[in-house]
């Protein structure tokens, strides 16, 4: 019997003082059982970074064809593909050519670098492609806010990001590589 995903309950209120975004979500995220509380949680930091009212989580991992995160308009058309984690160059490839924006949000500190460094010159290419970087110290400490159930309250402002739960404050500063 294959093991179930884990389902995590999140009400994330954000405060986007940049894009001038203020809304409260109440979100569910399943996790994958080969998923990481630090990767689950950078997905969520992807949702606060890009909400939107139509951005929604897709399947990721459970399948081939889909990336972390997505929005679609209304003809079903994908304006944003955010993928998170380190994924490969050719998978990026296809993402572009199938939506008008593609963002990656990496993280795992030297091997996020050497995975960037890698593709660095292929991803230039890529017009509509983005490349955030989370620094390390940051991916881990969203993960150990990590709970079945949270909380959170979410600030960015100038580019930097302040998540929140009843105990915690998480500053990240996000890097961008492209």
């Amino acid at each position: 019997m294959a093991i179930k995903a884990t389902i995590f309950k999140a009400d994330l209120q954000i405060a986007d003082m940049d894009r001038n975004y203020y809304a409260e979500h109440s979100l569910t995220l399943a996790r994958h059982p080969s998923e990481t509380d630090e990767r689950m949680m950078v997905r969520l930091l992807a949702f606060a970074l890009f909400a939107h009212e139509h951005l929604i989580f897709a399947k990721g991992l459970n399948a081939d064809d889909e990336p972390g995160l997505w929005q679609m308009d209304l003809t079903g058309a994908i304006k944003l593909w955010i993928e998170v984690g380190l994924p490969d160059e050719k998978w990026i490839r296809k993402a572009c050519g199938r939506a008008e924006q593609v963002v990656v949000i990496s993280y795992g500190g030297r091997t996020a670098e050497m995975w960037w460094s890698a593709n660095k010159s292929k991803f230039e290419r890529q017009e509509s492609l983005h490349v955030i970087n989370l620094p390390l110290e940051s991916s881990q400490a969203l993960a150990a806010m990590a709970s079945r159930t949270m909380r959170l309250q979410c600030s960015i402002q100038d580019g930097q990001v302040w998540l929140t739960d009843t105990s915690t404050t998480v500053h990240v500063e996000p890097i961008k590589w492209q």
